[in-house]
Parts: C-alpha cells; sequence; structure tokens
C-alpha cells in the first residue's frame, strides 16, 4: 500500500509542482479571464435593444450571431485587461485569486493570456462581420480598443475619471445589437447607449467606495480613494438624475407603458441613491481638512446601491424589451 506521504503534491493547478496543467484547470483560467459575470450584464442589454430596432423578433439566427459575437468582444477586452493589469490584481483583496495572480504563481501565463484575447477579438470581428454586418463588427471592435487603450492604459492609473470616461465601452453592445439588426445607428440606440454611460459611473463608484483600500493600495486614483464620501455620493445623485432623465428620452420611440416603468424603476433608483447619501451624511458629519473621509468612519453600505444598480438595469432593458414586442402601448 502506498503511504500518504509518498503521495505527490498538487499545487494550486491541481497539478504536480513543475508537472502539467489539466486541460480543465486551464480551460476554466481561461473563462475566468473573460469575467463572465461582467459579460452578462452586457448582453442583458443587446437583446433588447435588438428587439426595439426590429420592433419585433429578429431571426433567432441574427441574435444568437449577436449574442456570442458580443460575448467574444467582451471577453476579448476583459482577458487583455487582466494581463495588463495583472500587477494590480495582485495587490487588490479583491482580485488576487485570478489565473494570472493567485499568489505570484498564475494558472495561466502572461503570453497566453494575452494570445487568448487577441483570437477571441479575431473571433468576434469574423463572426460578426460575416454573419451580421461589418458595422456590427467595427463597433464590436471599437469597444475592445477604447477598454484597452482609453481605459486600461491611458486612464485607470492616472485619472478620477477613469471610470466616467473608461465606461463608455460597456456602452457599445447596445450600439452593435442595433446596428445588427439595422444596419445603422440611429437615435434610440445613442440615447440607450447615454442610459448605460450615466448609469455607470454611479454603478461602479458605490462599488469602488466599498473597496476604497484595495483600490488605494494598488495606486488606484478611483474616485472614492481621492475625494471624500459626501464627495462622491454628490456625483453619484448627479449622475442618477441624468441616467433618469435620459431613459425617459426614449420614450417617444418606445412608447408610454415603457414610459411608465422606466419613471417608476428610476424613482425606485433615486431613492436608493438618496439612501446612500442621508447614511453617509449621518456617519460622516464633517469631512477632514483634506477632504478625504475619516479612517474610522462607520460603513455606508453602499454596495446596496451597487447591487440595486443591476437589477435596475436588468428591469429597465426588460421593460424596452417586454414593451418592443407588445401590439399596442405606442404613440
Amino acid at each position: 500500500m502506498t503511504s500518504a506521504a509518498a503521495l505527490p503534491e498538487l499545487d494550486h493547478r491541481g497539478a504536480p509542482p513543475g508537472g502539467r496543467r489539466p486541460a480543465r484547470v486551464i480551460a476554466s483560467a481561461l473563462v475566468a479571464l473573460t469575467k463572465p459575470r461582467i459579460i452578462e450584464l452586457l448582453l442583458v442589454t443587446t437583446v433588447p435593444t435588438m428587439l426595439l430596432a426590429q420592433h419585433g423578433l429578429p431571426s433567432l439566427r441574427l441574435v444568437l450571431v449577436t449574442l456570442v459575437g458580443g460575448t467574444l468582444a467582451a471577453g476579448s477586452a476583459n482577458t487583455i485587461n487582466c494581463y495588463i493589469d495583472r500587477d494590480i490584481d495582485a495587490v487588490m483583496k479583491r482580485t488576487s485569486r485570478r489565473p494570472l495572480v493567485v499568489n505570484g504563481q498564475g494558472t495561466i501565463k502572461p503570453w497566453e493570456a494575452l494570445a487568448w484575447g487577441i483570437v477571441l477579438g479575431a473571433g468576434a470581428t469574423l463572426l460578426l462581420g460575416l454573419m451580421a454586418n461589418w458595422l456590427a463588427a467595427a463597433l464590436a471592435d471599437t469597444a475592445i480598443l477604447f477598454y484597452i487603450f482609453v481605459y486600461t492604459l491611458l486612464l485607470k492609473r492616472r485619472s478620477p475619471a477613469n471610470i466616467v470616461i473608461g465606461g463608455a465601452a460597456g456602452c457599445f453592445p447596445v450600439l452593435v445589437g442595433w446596428a445588427a439588426v439595422t444596419g445603422t445607428v440611429s437615435l434610440p440606440a445613442v440615447v440607450l447607449f447615454a442610459v448605460i454611460f450615466l448609469w455607470t459611473p454611479p454603478h461602479f463608484w458605490a462599488l469602488a467606495m466599498k473597496f476604497r483600500k484595495d483600490y488605494a493600495a494598488a495606486n488606484v486614483p478611483m474616485l472614492p480613494v481621492v475625494a471624500s464620501p459626501a464627495a462622491v455620493v454628490r456625483k453619484i445623485l448627479w449622475y442618477s438624475y441624468a441616467m433618469v432623465a435620459a431613459t425617459l428620452v426614449l420614450i417617444p420611440y418606445a412608447g408610454w407603458i415603457y414610459g411608465v416603468l422606466a419613471a417608476g424603476l428610476g424613482a425606485w433608483f433615486l431613492v436608493e441613491a438618496h439612501g446612500l447619501d442621508a447614511r453617509v451624511r449621518a456617519a460622516q458629519p464633517t469631512e477632514s481638512a483634506t477632504g478625504s473621509a475619516p479612517e474610522n468612519a462607520p460603513p455606508a453600505a453602499p454596495m446596496r446601491l451597487f447591487h440595486l444598480s443591476i437589477a435596475y438595469l436588468t428591469l429597465l432593458f426588460a421593460a424596452v424589451a417586454v414593451t418592443a414586442l407588445l401590439p399596442w402601448g405606442r404613440w
């Protein structure tokens, strides 16, 4: 009988030290690099946009092509982002278990991640271009390049406006979906782009408030790192009101039933945004002379707004989808 001491130890990758990595482990790590949970949220906005563009059901083939192409494009951008930001990810607790990090001995080698990201991007371009149209493919490529070069390389480590400007990359799926159906980009698609653009700062700043110390340790100037909680929440409120106003601009095209639903969802979002403001004011009645938050300030539960923002966007685009299919409810 073989003793327990004689059995080889397994490293974090599920393989003997220095041994080959199991294919299952590699596949799982490559998928993790694409950040599937973020992709899910992007795709939630694509199908309703396609329904609105068609004012009905586009062909199932076109929907599947657009979803798969959008998934590949987002996965490409996210993977290359992980490749570039692996030094930051190693410092932050929230990202320290990503496949390129894992305590300095990543499951995936950097060159493998970069190659994977490029292959995904090329696949997205060819799929959308050949099976939808080249405008949709070009928009998907623009999103990838914007996320990599504008957000990740130019802004993320340099400016508190990083997520405001860089967040535009996450708005492109609605343009891709609209272009896939119509071959053009028209005003309703631009309005939906603006809705997501204005939604992104409140959504992400709420998360960054929770993980402020992580971003500070990595020297990433997210707004909650360089501004007081009160200042962050004021900006969250500004963007929230602008976002709700943008959703109402779509009413002439989407119809009055959508308008009722959008107004109700907007009120729900604003109530929670004001709730966060109230909690911050209660927790931190005064700001320090430098404008930063006291380290011992009680938590203001910013993740409540973060989680609500995901539900809000999902329900808003569900309203777009449902009302696009209804034979009534339009002006």
